[in-house]
């Protein structure tokens, strides 16, 4: 039970890796009118969690808690797979922040990395079953974005919740599917998202930093 809490804490909103600074390009998405309701809100986070970022770090996230696994390797293809520059600085600056505050609470050497890299890297010890830390990593993720949605839009606490708890299947049957997956298996189709994330680099006013 030790394991399970610590890395729901490592997970958690109050954990600082600044987390609530970024939105994965959602916030372009809701200025430009792609996302302006529940409905849609759900729609968008069901893709980016399937066929976009979401699924990738979780197939990073297993690979990066096989005993004996290649953080380095790991780091390099992570920052391949980002497509724009925004998202590389997201999850960069995240997984910098985390692997920073375990290494200062567990006296450990974590170097700087993607954060699905850093997360599995910095959660091996702890040993917890793959699917499990996948399935957490995807609902901090989507929490996070529910959150950014619920600060830009018209979006009441009670349908925002709503939104995340209609994810919680797909969660788990992408933190299922994460360890069948090869390194080979990764790619990316969430072109909208993609997009998004790209446009909001050039955005003149805005509230998020991705």
């Amino acid at each position: 039970m030790t394991a399970l809490l610590t890395l729901v804490q490592w997970l958690s909103p109050a954990f600082p890796t600044g987390g609530f600074a970024y939105s994965h390009g959602l916030e372009a998405a809701i200025a430009g009118g792609e996302v302006t309701s529940a409905p849609a809100l759900r729609q968008w986070l069901g893709e980016v969690l399937e066929f976009g970022a979401g699924q990738q770090d979780a197939v990073l996230l297993v690979h990066a808690l096989a005993p004996g696994a290649d953080h380095d390797a790991l780091d390099a293809l992570a920052r391949a797979l980002a497509p724009s520059s925004e998202r590389l600085m997201e999850t960069l600056d995240q997984g910098t922040a985390f692997a920073r505050t375990v290494a200062g609470l567990t006296g450990r050497c974590l170097l700087p990395r993607c954060l699905p890299v850093a997360v599995g890297e910095a959660a091996t010890p702890l040993a917890l079953p793959p699917e499990q830390a996948a399935a957490l990593y995807l609902h901090s993720f989507s929490s996070t974005l529910t959150s950014v949605a619920m600060r830009f839009m018209p979006l009441g606490q009670a349908a925002g919740q709503g939104v995340l708890a209609s994810l919680h299947p797909l969660i788990e049957r992408l933190a299922e599917q994460a360890v069948t997956l090869g390194l080979d298996d990764l790619g990316s189709c969430a072109l909208g998202a993609d997009l998004a994330a790209m446009r909001h680099e050039t955005m003149d006013v805005r509230i998020f930093r991705t």
